[in-house]
């Protein structure tokens, strides 16, 4: 007996209509949750998140890590690696710790190496180590100008020398940089910092030139004005902090947790199309 194509595919509809409505519903959750884990899971990834036990970059090692990356967390100070770590793991997440000095390139090279020790070469690095030394420009020492390029420009440049060609070579890799406002408009003396965050987000379009013809998206994230252990200086002046929020356009200023959805887009499959941008994460500040 020959079976008609169509009208078995109208009897399966018309079961599948009848089907009971919570296992619709079942069956509607599952192919979201596929179609989202496709997009977004990080499954099987291997990040490194410098600057990653505070601030923006603890929110963003734990965003990378639940949503299935194996972090490696690098900074200087041992006490909060280590509980940033046990928090991840705790949860059920894959987590490690570098404690380096990135204010060399001894330190950024040793950092490097050790850092894939813990679960190999990474296929996202993540840049959010920073120092903010912003004296007035007439007080603006050799000293102070060399540590900040140090860590803020160079330790980028450094790490995506190293980590950038072997991710291109593989195929696949994502680079996020961090930024500041300071790298667009000079307010609350920018100084060497400005400077440093302006040079990154240019070298995030040459890495973006050079490798994502093979794979490997590079992109800035750019934060408006976030109450981190970086802005302690800032946090401690009322008006400063009430004027800084009332020029967003949500009316608020930034909290560490706000980058963790950019960032895991930044560093999943779903921007793959994506590349040498400054995505801008605050709240409408730039362009109030």
């Amino acid at each position: 007996m020959t079976t008609n194509p169509a009208a078995e595919q109208a009897r399966q509809a018309e079961q599948t209509n009848q089907a009971d409505p919570a296992d619709r519903v079942r069956r509607t959750s599952r192919a979201a949750q596929d179609y989202l884990s496709e997009l977004f899971s990080l499954e099987g990834r291997v990040a490194v998140v410098t600057g990653g036990s505070s601030g923006i970059g603890r929110a963003i090692a734990g965003a990378l890590a639940r949503a299935g990356a194996s972090v490696v967390v690098v900074a200087r100070t041992e006490a909060a690696l280590k509980t940033t770590v046990e928090e991840l793991t705790a949860q059920g997440c894959r987590a490690a710790r570098v404690s380096a000095d990135l204010g060399t390139r001894e330190g950024v090279r040793t950092a490097a190496e050790r850092a894939v020790e813990a679960f190999g070469e990474p296929d996202i690095l993540v840049n959010c180590a920073g120092v903010n030394l912003r004296p007035h420009l007439d007080e603006l020492t050799e000293d102070v100008w060399d540590t900040t390029m140090a860590v803020n420009l160079e330790a980028p440049f450094l790490l995506g020398q190293r980590f950038g060609p072997g991710m291109a070579q593989r195929g696949w890799g994502r680079i996020l940089n961090i930024s500041s406002q300071q790298a667009h408009r000079a307010f609350v003396q920018s100084g060497a910092y400005g400077a440093s965050k302006g040079g990154l987000e240019a070298l995030t379009r040459s890495q973006a030139e050079a490798w994502s013809p093979r794979g490997v998206t590079c992109n800035v994230l750019v934060p408006g004005f976030v109450m981190t252990p970086l802005n302690a200086r800032l946090s401690s002046e009322p008006e400063t902090v009430a004027g800084l929020a009332a020029r967003t356009f949500i009316g608020r200023n930034g909290l560490a947790e706000d980058f963790a959805g950019a960032a895991v887009f930044l560093a999943s499959q779903a921007s793959a199309y994506v590349t040498g941008q400054s995505l801008f994460v605050d709240g409408g500040l730039s362009v109030h």
